[in-house]
Order: structure tokens, then sequence, then C-alpha cells
């Protein structure tokens, strides 16, 4: 039995299913021989059951006989040709869960923290429904080629330990946390938890590499000075970014902002600052493939931040939020921003503001789980097939 759990918890597959796997990738197992398939191949090398530490199961470290699936070298998402999509532990596409992302070149994360919702709450449930829904995003681009499992080592790393009673608190418990993200030279993507989140991250990224540029998507500029007397919340990170010094202002370019305000120009603090504002009615019904070759000269090679709130696309397409605003952007036009920032110098992202509640159809954690993985596709060394 505890070969069994072992088997079925680090594969996020049942004994049953790798013996399958194993049958079904003999000829891809033979075109690539230092590649073993989990987890027979792990348990055939290990004569115990492997240790146990913090609650989640350790994974052999790349480069000392780290085993894979599929015939890659690297972690890859099971097939549903091969093993049924409700079967196994809930991770990012079902990838394997690490502890920490020592080892990895990219890695899912999820911050369950909605304190900062002005509205309605419920963010704090994003990272668990668009894991679940994840199940349906494949191996492959097929619009694009992009080959993510094919280039980087890749898996899910949990949850940050948020303090659901005290924001300050939880700001520091992200910062710290991608702190260590950033340090071991792993690309965080993140699922959100409310655009306070965003703070904290950009706290940790910015400490390594300096003033980011910024690609926002979103229906709100997020750049208030406070509420209810209080400086953080998901409607002032940007302003708390660029008090801090964490943006090349001259790099930040908001696309989808719209609805109604309380200030009769709403986007005056913005422009002051140097940020292009796209306006959601710039980009209704016209393609933004245009608008993304622009903002790839205005990022240059210098390094890029990509936070996309949800609530950027229309309700009618992701009802699932806490904030929602009419005349949205497209999903169409959503792939065509982040497929827009290939080639950009990415060193992290974040997908935001997913509250499954108001959506009972998952389609809005649906459409998060998509445009996190086209985030994958775009990062530097990503191939082509």
């Amino acid at each position: 039995m505890r070969r069994l759990l072992w088997a079925g918890c680090s594969q996020l597959l049942p004994w049953e299913a790798g013996l399958w796997a194993h049958k079904m990738s003999v000829a891809a197992a033979a075109a690539a021989p230092r590649c073993s398939l989990w987890p027979l191949a792990l348990l055939a090398a290990s004569g115990s059951s492997p240790s146990v530490s913090a609650g989640l199961l350790q994974h052999p470290a790349p480069g000392h006989g780290a085993p894979c699936r599929w015939g890659s070298q690297f972690n890859v998402p099971p097939c549903a040709q091969v093993v049924a999509r409700p079967v196994g532990v809930c991770s990012m596409m079902k990838l394997p869960i690490q502890v920490s992302a020592e080892g990895l070149d990219a890695a899912f994360v999820g911050v369950p923290l909605d304190t900062g919702t002005s509205n309605r709450p419920g963010a704090r449930f994003g990272p668990r429904q668009i894991r679940a829904e994840s199940v349906m995003v494949r191996r492959y681009n097929g619009s694009t080629g992009a080959a993510p499992f094919d280039s980087l080592r890749v898996a899910d790393i949990g949850d940050v330990n948020v303090n659901l009673y005290n924001l300050p608190d939880s700001c520091r418990l992200i910062r710290e946390s991608y702190q260590k993200i950033v340090a071991s030279g792993c690309v965080p993507l993140t699922l959100g938890g409310d655009h306070t989140i965003t703070y904290p991250i950009l706290q940790a990224v910015a400490e390594k590499h300096g003033p980011m540029g910024l690609v926002h998507v979103d229906a709100h500029t997020d750049t208030g000075d406070r509420a209810l007397g209080e400086k953080i919340y998901h409607g002032t990170p940007f302003r708390r970014c660029v008090e801090e010094g964490l943006l090349d202002c001259s790099r930040v370019v908001q696309i989808g902002i719209r609805g109604s305000s309380y200030d009769p120009d709403p986007y005056k603090y913005c422009r002051d600052q140097g940020f292009q504002v796209v306006p959601a009615e710039e980009c209704w019904g016209k393609s933004l493939v245009p608008l993304m070759g622009e903002v790839r000269k205005q990022m240059g090679d210098k390094p890029v931040y990509i936070s996309f709130d949800i609530d950027g696309l229309d309700p009618a397409y992701a009802p699932g939020t806490g904030t929602p605003e009419i005349a949205g952007l497209t999903p169409a036009q959503a792939l065509e921003i982040i497929r827009g920032c290939k080639g950009l110098n990415i060193v992290g992202c974040d997908l935001v503001e997913v509250a499954p509640m108001y959506d009972v159809s998952g389609n809005t954690a649906l459409l998060g789980a998509n445009l996190l993985f086209e985030m994958l596709c775009i990062l530097p060394r990503v191939k082509t097939m």
C-alpha cells in the first residue's frame, strides 16, 4: 500500500496507470534511452519509499537521475488517452508537485488570497479551481507550435501560506516566498488570488532584476492611493510599485481599461507616470496584433512582467470575478496580447481575480488555466516544434 501511495502521489497517477503508460511509451523510451518513466524507474532505483517532507513528496533533483514521462527529459502533463482526467492529485496540468523551485526553469505557484478585494470576495479559491480546470490543457500549443515541456523543467510548487487575517503580513509572506523562487533562477507563473498579490511579487522580482517593464491587462488601472484609509488592497498595487521604484514607467502598458470612475480624468495618474494606457474602446472590434508589435518595441530586451486580471475580459466570457466591467476584451484578444509578448525577456507572470463561485460553469477558471499555459509558452528558451 505504501508503494502504491508513493506511485500515485509522486506521479499523480495510480500504479495501474503507470504500468499502462510504460507499455504505451516503449517507442518513446527507445528514442530517448536516458529518459525513464514514472513511477516504475523511480521505484526500481529505490530500495525503499522516498522520504516525505513538509507534507509533500520529494522528487529527485534534475540532473541526478530525475525521472520523466512520455519520452521527454522534462516533466510532462499526462495524456488523457492514457490517464483519465479525474485521476490523481490536483495540480496545475497534473504536473508533479515539488516543495520548492530548486532545479526548475518555471513553476506554477498559487497565492490564495482575497483579503484585498473591494467588491465580491472569492479569489482565494481561484488557484484551486484553475488547477482543477487545467486538466483540459495539453502538452503542445497547436496554434503557435510552442513545446514548453520539451524545453523547460516545470512543476507545481503549491501555494504560499498566506495570512487571511492580516493583509500586510500576507504581503510579507508572499514577498519572502518569491524571493526564494526568484533566487533559484525559476520564473514564477502565479495563480491568484486578488490583484494585491502582484505588489509583493514585484518587490521580490525587482530585487533581482531591477525596475520592471509591465504588460498589464485589466479593466482597472489599480493605481488608487487608498480606500477606507488603507494603502494596500487590490486597487493600489501599481501605485505602491511606482512609489518604491519597482517599475520602469516608460515601459508600462495597461490594456483593456474601462468602466465608470470617481474622477473626471481617471487615467491622469498613469499618464503622468509615463504609462501607456489603452482603453477597451480602442480595442473593440479589431485585432491587437499591431498594438503588440508596438509594445514589443517599447519593452525592448529588458526584464518584463505580465500581470493579467481576468476582469480585463468581458464578463460574458469571464463572469467569475469580483469586480466585473461590461464591454471588455475577448478571449481571442487575450491570446493576441500574450502571444504578442513572445520574444520579450519575461521574468514572471500572474493571472489574478478568478472567483469561481460566480461562474458555476467553470469557464472563467478554464480560461485562466489556458492563459497561464499561453504565458508558459512565451517564456524565453521555449522551443517551437
